[in-house]
């Protein structure tokens, strides 16, 4: 079960160990400003934010930043600025007009901050288990839940919550939701927990209006500049109540919201994430190792594009949209600060970082 609380079990299991070298003392404030971070005058205007989700339970996520150009991170950048603790597991974060929207799973809060000195400005209380945010306007947002059977309607001018959608499918396990895109007046989710279900929403009415099935347990969403909705399947775990299968690649047309082609991998592949460059053509996704192909190509890459030298689980992955460039993170053992490592677009290792615990998903200023 990778992907939890994204892959909770293995987190909880994991976090024991690391009591003993958390620190939960006093937190002093700092000030921050974008061009005061790392060496050199020159404001650069771009930057990288990780969320480290931390381990389930003991509120040691953080956020860190990176500036691409000078080569220097920043970590618990949210609590040095703020005198306060992240909280715990940091899922996502999108940004939107200067604003940046930090989704703490099990803390049940959204925080927004100034993306340029790290300082908070609102939060958003009252939910189950928050997963992702989606703009539909300054004044209307989704935001998916793992546990709770709808997903919340917030305003997020006045950080408060509007309404909810039901997600409930008679006779069935209630599905979670998770990342979202948007095509059209219609937001599409998938519903990654013991399911294989991508929900379609209808964003003029708030209502589910149709559910597409995929292979068990897609992880994510991404849609190219030709009308397509790609997602990933882990294909379940050893064990697990839901069963088992070969993992996949699932192509939907997000037109005829139908799936329009089914890229099979092996039993026992260890795949997730999928995510496009700028130009939204070309993909990138995890199996193993990394792995890129033209959007419009009916077969798999014959060889990875980036090779998983280490044996370790790729825990996130991205592809900054100027420059191509990738970069995956390494959660090591779940207990220790985790490691990010950038690629150049011809797959080059340009820079590695040390961030906080569990990096997870990244977030591009």
């Amino acid at each position: 079960m990778f992907n939890g609380l994204k892959r909770g079990i293995v987190i909880c299991a994991c976090a024991a160990l690391a009591v003993s070298c958390m620190d939960y003392g006093p937190i002093e404030k700092e000030d921050f400003e974008i061009d005061n971070i790392g060496s050199g005058d020159e404001v650069t205007g771009k930057g990288l934010f990780i969320t480290n989700e931390g381990n389930f339970m003991y509120g040691n996520a953080s956020l860190s930043y990176y500036d691409p150009e000078k080569k220097h991170v920043e970590n618990e950048v949210f609590a040095r600025a703020n005198a306060i603790k992240l909280g715990d597991v940091a899922q996502s974060m999108v940004i939107r007009n200067g604003i940046g929207w930090i989704v703490v799973n099990n803390s049940g809060v959204i925080y927004a901050i100034d993306i340029n000195t790290f300082k908070e400005v609102g939060r958003i209380t009252g939910f189950t288990s928050p997963r992702y945010i989606h703009f539909l306007s300054d004044e209307k947002a989704y935001v998916t839940d793992l546990y709770a059977w709808h997903i919340t309607i917030i305003n997020p001018k006045t950080f408060e919550i509007t309404g909810r959608i039901d997600v409930k499918i008679p006779g069935k396990n209630q599905p979670s939701t998770e990342q979202m895109v948007q095509y059209g007046d219609f937001v599409f989710t998938n519903c990654w927990s013991y399911d294989n279900k991508i929900l379609v929403i209808d964003t003029r009415t708030d209502s589910v209006v149709k559910y597409i099935e995929v292979g068990k347990q897609p992880t994510s969403l991404a849609l190219d500049r030709f009308g397509k909705i790609w997602t990933v399947t882990d294909g379940g775990y050893p064990g697990s109540p839901y069963g088992q299968e070969a993992p996949g690649l699932y192509r939907i047309d997000a037109a005829t919201q139908r799936v329009d082609r089914a890229f099979m991998f092996r039993f026992g592949d260890r795949a997730s994430e999928v995510c496009l460059n700028g130009t939204r053509d070309t993909l990138y996704f995890i199996k193993d190792h990394v792995w890129r192909m033209d959007v419009r190509s009916e077969s798999l890459p014959e060889k990875p594009f980036l090779e998983n030298m280490t044996g370790n689980y790729w825990y996130g992955l991205t592809v900054d949209p100027r420059t191509s460039e990738v970069y995956l993170a390494d959660a090591l053992d779940y207990v220790q600060p985790g490691w990010v490592f950038r690629y150049s677009a011809r797959g080059g290792l340009l820079d590695s970082f040390q961030v906080g615990i569990i990096p997870g998903a990244f977030c591009f200023k």
